[in-house]
């Protein structure tokens, strides 16, 4: 750059920078405009949490709006949560409240009144959720060119959050349909805290496009940091009656009580219900103790309302508050100053735990988290591998990875995404009406999440949705939605491309307080919002159910699953219990428990090979390897075992081990003689669409022919030449 940044930036940004006493301008924020100002590449900019990357994006860009105003919105900024989109609308007001440059939000919370005055008169900043971007192309197509005609500049915020996700791929498809319709080709700015392999966030942020991507990257610079970590048993009931939380894991609540009294602290835990439990829990205890309530939770069954009270409480100044929450407090919403992050078992990626790592530490503060483990008691009778900490081993291997290589999971895109193609194409027809096949294949199999699908793969999903009147023929033999494609996509619901889960709305007097997965019986105690309640109604009409406030126990149950470990980080716990080095930030508990762990893995040899001899039938296997390849593992043995006769099939009874129903050379042999990887393949997919419910887990699933969906759990949630390579190696793995 040839100049200082703090000069080239617009009066009115000097001005606002003067007034609020910033005393410089941030490195991140200094690369950031040279990148913006001096080349007209798209950007990425990588940085930890409340490190500036938001006005390191914004001080440029409002810059070149300033000196050169576009004729409709100028900057397209794109945004994961409504509440994350409100958060940086205030924080973008004060900031244009001279310039004379507008910024509006457009959401499903938004007025009428207010979207109506943009349409009227687009310009500045418009802010935005890829749903709602979605419904401007099936509701508004028309206004898309006069309201982008002079689109300079596409945010895109939180770009981890959408690299491997459903949504990050609409996202794509989105901005190139964009592009069509405007022929303006406006540069990209992606923002992210969390990324592990910027190769493949700057080419996901390029996708589509001709443009190189400057990489600002402010990401590895060292943080102050003060971490602990803390295990703890599980007691089992032993015949009690009355058995609660308090009961089962008493040294946790009693930690999570003592850690966040008068502090404001933010606990995570994995699963809702976890969330629910931990909020009752800590009321019950501060009940107990006479200290003051501070607590609430947060996560996506939780009214709206309840979630704002809790951010509210969050950020008001001077007071202790502390919010157990699931991912929903991940990304960054703001929270004011938080003293301290608590994590109960492993979050759920390593990208998760920085995130969640990142909501302490700010304005030059050291982060602050402290994890808990819980383990259940085991026998001296049980073999080696289910007397092992899996819990404790991969949480040290999480933050291992992150202290030592700042590594953190690498998206994986699928190569077919069968439930975002339904999407898109009924999308496009709604759009633009009547299309020949050959037109619609062109317009739709050109977006980048589909390139790696086949034309006869189309024309298959094609004839599948004519069968079901989700595509009509035309006599001139063009296409149009069908009947039950317009229902489908008349409905709002259609926008998003994450699934419809149907949910209870459950009401205490006039309002509601959240939502529930399955209809609880009518005298049963659930809890919600961290309260305790009891089922007074249930009118399943109208998926509502009424409660009244009382005490008892957390009985309420969501839908939920465990994420996808990575490879990685299940070698990482490998080295962990192999290794011999003592790790600082462990406490006495378990310090104690890890080294124990790894006596017993010296004195059985379990780290020597990785299959043992348990019985005279059975066999373990140790693949030591992540979620993906265990699957794979798991299926492949069983489907070809049974399929030549041998009867071998494969069960799971800890996340990273593996039974096998065979002797360790009966194991051999079937390694020795197994079929091509394109039988195997095939194999497989037999036995998905053999399995009851066969189906896949997107949202637009259901319409998929069952042979597309079985090719697609094959390649895509499979990783088949991996595991094929594992057993290959089976011989020497025998002990």
């Amino acid at each position: 750059m040839t100049a200082d940044p703090f000069s080239r930036l617009a009066p009115f940004i000097q001005e606002y920078i003067w007034k609020h006493g910033w005393t410089e301008i941030r490195a991140v924020q200094a690369a950031a405009c040279a990148a913006l100002l001096d080349t007209d590449d798209h950007v990425l900019i990588a940085s930890g949490t409340a490190s500036g990357k938001t006005e390191a994006a914004f001080l440029p860009i409002l810059t070149l709006l300033a000196q050169d105003p576009p004729q409709s919105v100028g900057v397209l900024y794109i945004g994961p949560l409504k509440a994350l989109i409100n958060d940086q609308f205030y924080r973008l007001d004060g900031l244009l409240e001279e310039s004379g440059i507008p910024a509006s939000a457009w959401h499903g919370d938004i007025s009428v009144s207010r979207k109506k005055k943009t349409l009227e008169k687009p310009r500045g900043v418009l802010q935005i959720t890829p749903e709602s971007l979605e419904g401007l192309f099936l509701r508004r197509a028309s206004v898309l060119s006069h309201v982008f005609r002079d689109l300079r500049f596409v945010i895109i915020d939180e770009v981890h959050a959408f690299m491997g996700d459903e949504r990050g791929r609409q996202v794509l498809c989105l901005l190139e349909r964009l592009e069509r319709v405007t022929r303006v080709p406006p540069r990209r700015v992606g923002l992210s805290a969390t990324l592990g392999d910027f190769g493949l966030a700057q080419d996901w942020l390029r996708a589509g496009t001709q443009r190189g991507v400057q990489l600002v990257n402010d990401a590895g610079s060292k943080r102050r940091l003060h971490l602990a970590l803390e295990h703890f048993p599980r007691y089992e009931a032993q015949g009690k009656e009355e058995f609660g939380p308090l009961d089962e894991t008493p040294e946790l609540y009693q930690q999570l009580y003592e850690r966040t009294l008068g502090r404001k602290s933010l606990i995570f835990r994995n699963t809702r219900h976890d969330v629910e439990e931990t909020g009752v829990t800590l009321r019950d205890l501060a009940e107990g103790h006479a200290t003051p309530d501070i607590y609430h939770v947060h996560h996506g069954s939780v009214a709206t309302a309840y979630r704002e009270d809790a951010e509210r409480a969050m950020r008001e100044e001077g007071r202790p508050a502390c919010t157990i929450a699931t991912v929903t407090l991940e990304l960054g919403i703001d929270l004011g100053e938080l003293e301290r992050v608590l994590q109960v078992e492993p979050p759920p990626s390593v990208s998760s735990f920085v995130q969640r790592l990142g909501r302490t530490g700010r304005r030059g503060n050291p982060g602050e988290m402290i994890f808990s483990t819980l383990e259940r008691p085991y026998r001296d009778t049980d073999p080696p591998h289910k007397r092992l900490p899996w819990s404790l081993l991969q949480s040290i291997a999480t933050v291992q990875l992150y202290l030592e290589e700042r590594w953190v999971e690498p998206a994986r895109q699928p190569k077919l995404p069968w439930s975002l193609l339904v999407h898109q194409t009924l999308g496009a027809l709604e759009q633009y009406g009547e299309m020949a096949p050959r037109e619609l294949a062109t317009r739709v199999l050109t977006l980048t999440p589909f390139r790696h699908v086949t034309q006869e793969q189309y024309r298959t999903l094609l004839l599948h949705l004519l069968a079901g009147d989700h595509v009509q023929r035309t006599d001139e033999g063009g296409l149009i939605l069908g009947l039950a494609g317009e229902r489908l996509v008349s409905d709002w619901h259609f926008f998003a491309v994450f699934p419809d889960v149907p949910e209870y709305a459950v009401f205490s007097g006039p309002g509601q307080i959240g939502t529930l997965s399955s209809a609880p019986e009518v005298g049963r105690v659930i809890s919600l919002v961290g309260r305790a309640w009891r089922v007074m109604d249930v009118d399943e009409t109208r998926r509502q159910v009424f409660v009244r406030r009382e005490r008892g126990r957390n009985t309420s149950v969501w839908l939920s699953s465990g994420g996808e470990v990575h490879d990685r980080v299940v070698h990482k716990m490998r080295d962990v219990l192999e290794g011999q080095v003592t790790y600082s930030y462990l406490q006495a508990r378990a310090k104690d428990r890890l080294e124990e762990a790894r006596a017993l893995a010296r004195a059985t040899n379990l780290l020597e090979g990785n299959v043992h001899a348990l019985s005279d039938r059975h066999t373990l296997l140790l693949p030591w390897r992540g979620t993906r390849v265990h699957e794979t593992l798991l299926r492949l043995m069983t489907a070809i075992g049974e399929s030549g006769g041998a009867s071998l099939t494969a069960s799971s009874d800890t996340p990273y081990s593996l039974i096998v129903s065979a002797r360790p050379e009966e194991l051999a042999t079937f390694a020795r003689d197994l079929p091509s990887e394109e039988a195997v393949r095939l194999r497989l997919r037999e036995v998905f669409l053999n399995r009851p419910g066969a189906g896949g887990p997107g949202k637009f699933d259901p319409l998929v022919p069952p042979g597309l969906l079985a090719e697609a759990y094959v390649e895509d949630q499979l990783d088949v030449p991996t595991a094929l390579r594992d057993l290959a190696r089976l011989g020497g793995w025998i002990n």
